[in-house]
């Protein structure tokens, strides 16, 4: 079985697989770019945007940051054991599956048992867009061969009827960054889909900051600029964490006062993810190879 492997946070670039959208992806240099080869791909396409996007991604000459990635279609459907099929024969090394539609933690141990032979080093994460996802967050979660899980805004919103705002997400969003933290993966946001409005981006992306999330997914390289900004502590929150791990050391560890509070343990660790994330771009609870 594959041993789950940490995701990288950061943003996501999630892009179909025709010709050249992978090379302007990687130019952008996200901290994932992604070929797609379902929504984005009509039934009638996903044969031909299978070999095409394996093609690619076997060719792709890929900047250090940045990992290859490859949403699948649902295990459960045809097209989606195709694609396994097929990336299991294309014996691509790092790559990160995204499987869509997960409701169980089984659905992602069948995708790890046909990978493992020939996939060597591959991420899996699980793409949570179901209201029936949501409420076995546990199960999924727990599983082993979980490296990373993605919110799938659009889908939850037409599978409940809510608008995709800012408070019709709230709750799924809180649950999947709070259960990611949890059980220690990364989780990443859904993308902002009107890539005309940056300040309707910005302010998104801060939400997401805010809840928890770790990184966020983008569907135009333009994007990008805006969601590193926005997960990248201001100068004012760094300015404010070094003020309380300074007084927190000064202070041998105990409580301590800083900026005219008193600060603790966990107000500490807060702090020190700040500047670990101002330094290194990452969140230190999820940063690295493996779990």
């Amino acid at each position: 079985m594959i041993t789950a492997r940490t995701a990288p946070g950061g943003t996501w670039l999630i892009t179909p697989p025709s010709d050249g959208r992978l090379e302007a992806a990687l130019r952008a240099q996200p901290d994932v770019a992604l070929l797609d080869l379902e929504d984005s791909v009509p039934p009638y396409g996903k044969d031909t945007a299978r070999t095409v996007a394996l093609d690619h991604l076997g060719a792709a000459t890929v900047p250090a940051a940045t990992v290859l990635g490859l949403r699948v279609n649902a295990p459960g459907t045809v097209h989606g054991l195709k694609d396994l099929v097929a990336l299991a024969d294309a014996g691509l090394r790092d790559i990160l599956v995204l499987v869509p539609k997960v409701e169980s933690a089984r659905e992602l141990e069948l995708v790890a048992q046909a990978l493992e032979e020939t996939a060597t080093g591959a991420r899996i994460c699980a793409l949570i867009e179901t209201p029936r996802a949501l409420l076995r967050l546990d199960d999924i979660f727990a599983s082993p061969v979980l490296g990373g899980v993605v919110f799938g805004a659009a889908d939850y919103a037409a599978a409940t009827g809510c608008r995709r705002t800012s408070s019709s997400l709230l709750w799924a969003r809180s649950a999947i960054a709070a259960a990611a933290a949890a059980h220690g993966i990364p989780s990443i946001d859904s993308p902002y889909f009107d890539f005309h409005n940056p300040e309707g981006l910005r302010r998104d992306a801060r939400e997401a900051r805010d809840l928890g999330f770790i990184g966020k997914g983008a569907v135009h390289p333009d994007q990008l600029p805006i969601i590193r900004d926005a997960f990248c502590p201001t100068e004012e929150e760094v300015a404010q964490a070094r003020a309380v791990v300074s007084a927190a050391d000064l202070a041998g560890g105990q409580l301590a006062r800083a900026g005219g509070q008193m600060v603790g343990p966990p107000l500490v660790a807060a702090a020190r993810a700040v500047l670990h994330r101002a330094e290194n771009g990452t969140d230190p609870q999820t940063h690295g190879g493996t779990q």
